[in-house]
């Protein structure tokens, strides 16, 4: 299919020849796309524009009166996402390595912004820039992407080149300086959600890249320490102090901070096998549950589709984390698997967190589910990561 597509599997710019020209007389890059990952994220998009819908349509004080307000734009995102995967697979992972430093610099600058006048503050987290028309940006979704490529072409950088078997002990702090300066900077806003999920990265991209069990020790040793610190300094508000007091105990204030996780619970188990129907839940018709197309969209899932709806959920995102775990351990080249890495820590640990929070097995710390909940930022963002897990299994070398 030679011609048909302006792709470069070198990843460095238009096609000429080479491993390309192989590519072109055997196979395509359609053809070498994933496409069992590529069609789990859209029906993971699709269900959660059937779930935003049906959470949103009779919630006039939010949708402005239009019952299609929040599925249109759940539509528009999701179609923006794919086109930022589509563009990311054309430049490719390799073209997108020489410009960590930028996209880097351009997260860092973003994420400072939201602690400007120009931030506002949403469901209690000043972590937000408001654009206009209903749009707002969440810049940590971006700065993990960016800690993803940064850390990958810091640690691969010479194990890539054959210059060392795993990153040394020098090249693994100054990549874990890297993630450090913009975690901080969300910690300040606070986002502690966010931070949560940025710091399992780093471990599951440390892990990947073979660095000494040392740091992974150290790592998970200041992360309990910190978080102790965090408490006993008082750095965290008090919403986020209570959300942590009800996960210990849901009883505690079941009309106050439990209230959301306990109206959770039971739409959830009023669901059953099969669910009550589509539109036709209770809790989510008489707006029992806040925040039900974001952070809580499981919610709608497990009382409307029962347990089979929402098991098929959690089965898409398997297939996702099994594609991508496939993808990491094909690739040659260190860097693509340390990318791959980073992005299912992230993917795996997000939606656990999520659905953990709807089940009253985790804290609420404010996670949208990947490709499901509402939020246009993290829809662009979790569909950059798809398009890097593909332009990573596009570019691998063609075997005989």
């Amino acid at each position: 299919m030679a011609g048909t597509s302006g792709f470069s599997v070198s990843g460095y710019g238009p096609k000429r020849g080479g491993l390309w020209s192989q590519l072109s007389a055997r196979d395509s890059v359609v053809r070498r796309l994933d496409w069992p990952l590529l069609f789990s994220a859209i029906a993971l998009s699709f269900v959660g524009s059937l779930l935003v819908w049906s959470a949103t349509r009779n919630r006039e004080t939010l949708n402005q009166g239009d019952p299609y307000y929040f599925l249109f734009r759940h539509v528009l995102n999701t179609g923006i996402g794919f086109a930022l995967m589509i563009g990311t697979i054309w430049l490719g992972h390799r073209t997108l390595r020489g410009a960590v430093p930028v996209l880097y610099g351009l997260s860092v600058v973003l994420v400072l912004m939201v602690l400007t006048p120009l931030g506002a503050t949403i469901n209690g987290a000043h972590a937000w820039i408001v654009i206009g028309g209903g749009f707002s940006l969440q810049p940590s979704e971006f700065v993990k992407i960016t800690i993803i490529l940064g850390m990958a072409m810091m640690l691969a950088a010479r194990v890539d080149a054959g210059d060392l078997a795993h990153p040394d002990h020098r090249t693994v702090a100054k990549s874990l300086g890297l993630a450090l300066l913009p975690m901080a900077i969300v910690m300040l806003m606070p986002d502690l959600g966010s931070v949560m999920v940025m710091a399992v990265i780093v471990l599951g991209v440390l892990l990947a890249s073979g660095a000494s069990n040392r740091w992974i020790l150290g790592l998970i040793g200041a992360g309990v320490i910190g978080a102790v610190l965090v408490t006993a300094l008082g750095l965290l508000d008090e919403y986020q102090i209570n959300r942590f007091a009800a996960f210990a105990n849901p009883e505690l204030d079941p009309a106050g901070v439990g209230y959301n996780t306990n109206q959770a619970r039971i739409a959830i188990g009023s669901g059953g096998l099969t669910g009550t129907g589509l539109f036709k839940g209770s809790q989510t018709t008489g707006q029992f549950v806040p925040e039900q197309q974001t952070d809580f969209v499981f919610t709608v899932a497990g009382e409307e589709l029962g347990f089979l709806g929402a098991g098929l959920i959690l089965l898409l995102l398997g297939v996702v984390l099994w594609r991508a775990c496939r993808i990491a351990r094909e690739t040659t080249e260190l860097y693509g698997t340390i990318v791959a890495a980073g992005i299912i820590a992230w993917f795996a640990f997000q939606s656990f967190e999520n659905i953990g929070m709807t089940l009253g097995i985790m804290p609420v710390a404010g996670l949208p589910l990947p490709f499901v909940s509402y939020g246009g930022t993290s829809m662009f963002a979790v569909w950059i990561a798809v398009g890097l897990l593909q332009s990573i299994r596009v570019q691998r070398p063609i075997t005989a």
